[in-house]
């Protein structure tokens, strides 16, 4: 619990009065009251109630219909962003927001103060606060891990040695060690008496733990405010308002029961009375309705776009004598969901029929929808939200995407709304449906999405080669047998059973048992196949050892897995993809190879599994170029390609440039015994001048540090003994999961 201050200011800090906020048609805030006197005030709920609206209209980011924010006794409703800080106010936004092009060191004098307060905040005092940042202050933004991207943020917005600090959800997505840290400082800050906090926080425990009352928000509302010690003490208390339960309840429940979502009616007044015709699915579909694009994706408990309801619901026609149906019963755990949609995109200046009719029946089904328009043409969208939104998201902006150029139009919009997918948080899945225009729309977003999030592609092309719209996520391709052109017998029984798909899967996401074992990622190719064996067999008690093939995709969906956070450390014992990508092969891998490894900073060892190699189809497509060269047929499909000393000392080059990007923990061990199986004493591809100029390059080039360093074994790659040092060295970096010796 947070110290209180001996003295209060004699105005409070913050009072916000009756502040009601629209997005075209959504009510989003609904007249909220709060005051915050001093100390830290804990703002929470579910997903999508309207925290972060309230936050950003207090700072000026955002317009509100009326009300009134009175800052130390001011009114601040209606001042420009810009004049709001220079009073006095602080903003830590969700996601961060660091700028790529500047160091940590950078972002801090940027805004550090000439003279601050005395006993204020300094660039050497957040330097003290947070060490890493001090460690990493040459490092651009983009290089930080979550974590130190975090501390910056907080860090710059403590250098305005503000009066008042909003601070909106800082322990999102953070290590536990990091969300420690963050609860810390917070005491402090409450014991400090200076500074007035107004924390945004999904994680309770730190929210009672460091606020001294919390203001729990239902719906744009304050349903209730208490103190956070009462909060915290009352399980039924936070089930009820929050929808907190434990898995015993689970368990006890009813299994034919579905989960609910409650909301406080004591604590809310009731809102209007929604009256919904219901229809058959076959009549759910609609042409585009009128031009009307609500200006943000509506919430949970804001449907945005009446006339798209509407459409989607009663269809281009309503025959008044049709007799109504009632709705299918609920799927198992909507209610799961809350506060999480299905976002059903596409170019709904040609697809609004299609789409709108997965639209309807997943909203049939209790799942909750966001659509969203892909389309260029410009024509009024029927969609929550309109082409000139995500197109807002684009590097240049809207004027980056719409151009008289249809091809360079849509792959700027394709552009825009995988950056647009990336600033979402409330994503429970993705389905699309399109020809091969709206098929390279769409899927860059889904696969800008984590590995495990639903993600379905009903498209045309679906039965080719689909790999560069797939790549290396977990897409689902439904091939739509028939053109998606209306509706009829075939495309509504697809289009049906996609929809029926992810409502199932949003629905009925797996539970990851407690106990399970963290997942490693190793990669391997045929001629390391028995140092991987071992390496599984050595692992495997501690870990989930997830093998990947190194053939340039599963590279990459290696890395995409360590991006989703699902990986807890990688033995990259096969590297080969790099020699495909240098030297024109078949299975390359791309320039963002250990890129992921960059950014989350996982423990890594790695090796120079078969580098000694290229990858060609049948013989006769090697190009004329090598026809000359050391060429071995692995199989008729198959030819390989030895590698010479120049080549590997690039290679090497190439691999430890990329492996100095790395922050985590970092081990690189070379096999001098041979890189492959056909690498060794009386195998064709055995050249140990080669091998010793692709070891000597990664020595050279390679920047070892107390966290990254260059190990060097007699051993060929596949001999056990290399095997064993591969999981050892990752052991020592790494310490044994909990209740991993019991299960060894």
């Amino acid at each position: 619990m947070a110290a209180k201050s001996k003295t209060a200011s004699p105005v409070p800090v913050l009072q916000v009065t009756d502040l009601e906020v629209h997005f075209g048609l959504a009510h989003v805030l609904q007249g909220i009251s709060l005051t915050l006197e001093r100390g830290v005030l804990g703002l929470i709920g579910r997903n999508g109630m309207g925290k972060t609206t309230l936050c950003q209209t207090i700072l000026g980011l955002k317009p509100a219909t009326s009300g009134s924010v009175k800052f130390m006794g001011r009114e601040v409703l209606g001042l420009p962003a810009n004049e709001i800080s220079n009073l006095g106010i602080a903003y830590v936004p969700q996601g961060r927001r660091t700028w790529p092009s500047l160091t940590v060191d950078e972002h801090l004098r940027l805004v550090a103060q000439k003279r601050p307060p005395k006993g204020g905040w300094t660039v050497a005092r957040v330097y003290d606060t947070f060490p890493r940042l001090a460690e990493r202050r040459r490092n651009g933004g983009t290089q930080l891990s979550g974590g130190e991207q975090q501390m910056l943020a907080i860090g710059r917005a403590l250098l305005l040695n503000p009066r008042l600090l909003v601070m909106d959800e800082p322990t999102e997505g953070l290590a536990p060690v990091i969300v420690d840290q963050v609860e810390e400082l917070l005491k402090k800050l409450a014991a400090e008496g200076s500074m007035a906090v107004l924390l945004v926080e999904q994680n309770l425990g730190v929210a009672t733990a460091t606020a001294e009352r919390v203001a729990i928000v239902v719906n744009g509302r304050i349903a209730r405010e208490l103190p956070a010690a009462e909060l915290a003490a009352d399980r039924a208390l936070q089930e009820r308002l929050l929808g907190v339960h434990s898995h015993a309840a689970d368990e006890a429940a009813p299994a034919s029961a579905p989960a609910q979502i409650e909301t406080p009616s004591e604590e809310v007044s009731a809102p209007a009375q929604v009256l919904r015709v219901v229809r058959r699915a076959s009549e759910t579909s609609t042409e585009a309705g009128p031009g009307f694009s609500a200006a943000r994706a509506p919430t949970r408990w804001s449907h945005g776009n009446p006339l798209a309801d509407r459409a989607a619901a009663l269809g281009p026609s309503a025959p008044a004598a049709e007799p109504q149906e009632a709705p299918p019963p609920p799927l198992p755990s909507p209610g799961q969901m809350a506060g999480r949609n299905v976002y059903v995109a596409g170019t709904y200046d040609t697809k609004a029929r299609e789409l709108l009719y997965i639209k309807g029946l997943l909203d049939r089904l209790g799942v909750k929808t966001v659509s969203v328009d892909l389309s260029t043409s410009r024509k009024p969208s029927p969609a929550d939200v309109s082409p000139q939104e995500v197109a807002r998201h684009h590097p240049k902006g809207i004027a980056g995407v719409f151009s008289d150029d249809r091809g360079a139009a849509v792959s700027a919009m394709a552009q825009a709304f995988e950056r647009f997918v990336a600033a979402r948080r409330d994503i429970a899945g993705m389905i699309s449906a399109g020809g091969s225009g709206g098929t390279s729309l769409a899927t860059p977003g889904m696969r800008r999405l984590a590995v495990g999030v639903p993600k379905i592609m009903v498209s045309t092309v679906a039965s080719g080669d689909v790999g560069r719209y797939v790549g290396p996520a977990d897409i689902m391709m439904m091939y739509s047998v028939v053109d998606v052109q209306g509706l009829n017998r075939i495309s509504e029984q697809v289009l049906a059973n996609a929809a029926h798909a992810m409502a199932g899967m949003v629905a009925n996401k797996p539970k990851v048992s407690a106990y399970a074992k963290p997942a490693l990622g190793m990669t391997m190719f045929g001629v390391t196949t028995q140092c991987v064996q071992e390496l599984q067999r050595l692992l495997s008690p501690r870990y989930d050892c997830l093998v990947f093939h190194a053939t340039g995709t599963g590279g990459q969906s290696m890395e995409k897995l360590v991006d989703s956070g699902l990986l807890a450390g990688v033995v990259d014992v096969t590297t080969t993809e790099v020699c495909d990508l240098l030297m024109g092969g078949v299975f390359p891998c791309t320039e963002d190879r250990f890129g992921a490894i960059a950014r989350t900073q996982v423990p890594y060892v790695g090796s120079c599994g078969a580098l000694d190699m290229v990858n060609f189809g049948p013989l006769d497509t090697v190009p004329a170029k090598y026809r000359g060269r050391n060429l071995y047929v692995h199989n008729p499909q198959v030819t390989l390609m030895r590698t010479t000393a120049e080549e590997n000392a690039r290679i090497g080059q190439w691999i430890a440039e990329k492996l100095n990007t790395c922050g985590g923990p970092v081990r690189f061990l070379l096999p001098e015994g041979g890189v492959s199986l056909i690498d060794v004493p009386g195998k064709p591809f055995h050249d140990p001048a080669a091998d010793k100029a692709l070891f000597d390059a990664l020595a050279r080039h390679l920047k070892q540090t107390a966290d990254r360093k260059l190990l060097r074994l007699p051993h060929a790659i596949n001999h056990p003994a290399f095997a064993k040092a591969l999981a050892d060295t990752y052991l020592q970096l790494v310490p044994a999961p909990a209740g991993a010796a019991a299960r060894a």
